[in-house]
């Protein structure tokens, strides 16, 4: 039991609360390109992927007394996380804080991302199929999140220098 549920549920909440971080990461990227701070969504995509990271910490095989792969990203992924919530409800996206912001933000969509690829090839037979050693490493898996990084790189680039969004005044 974890948080009162069972394993299956917990892991079922957990991917829910990514699925919903995700698509709400993708729409507040497309906002930042078009300078539209989309405050609704960016709450709700900074406090899913919060509690992604956190969540994922929960799962069995990731309390672990040894450091894993996926420890790493929850912790990177949470650091950038409160970097962005601090660029952007403490600092106000004043002066460099809009670039960090931006940087943070995206960054931590991308580590979800990122994640979910993995998962996905761990999971869905049709990848597991093209890239069958846990965690994937062939040709295909390597391509996909090759083509996901330079996406990402592309749009932070991007996003950094568009994002200018009008002063709030609330």
């Amino acid at each position: 039991m974890i948080l009162g549920m069972s394993l299956s549920t917990f892991i079922t909440v957990h991917v829910i609360i990514s699925l919903i971080a995700i698509a709400a990461g993708i729409i507040v990227m497309f906002g930042l390109l078009g300078s539209n701070r989309m405050p609704g969504l960016t709450a709700i995509f900074l406090l899913f992927t919060i509690l992604t990271s956190a969540t994922g910490f929960l799962i069995p095989p990731l309390l672990s007394e040894k450091l894993l792969p996926s420890h790493i990203v929850g912790i990177l992924s949470l650091v950038l996380l409160a970097i962005a919530c601090v660029a952007l409800y403490g600092m106000k996206l004043s002066g460099a804080w809009r670039s960090v912001y931006v940087v943070t933000a995206m960054t931590s969509l991308y580590l979800n991302i990122f994640v979910l690829i993995i998962q996905a090839f761990l999971k869905v037979p049709a990848l597991h199929a093209l890239a069958p050693s846990v965690p994937p490493s062939e040709p295909p898996f390597a391509i996909i999140q090759g083509i996901v990084l330079v996406f990402f790189v592309i749009v932070i680039i991007g996003a950094v220098r568009r994002f200018r969004p009008m002063p709030s005044f609330a």
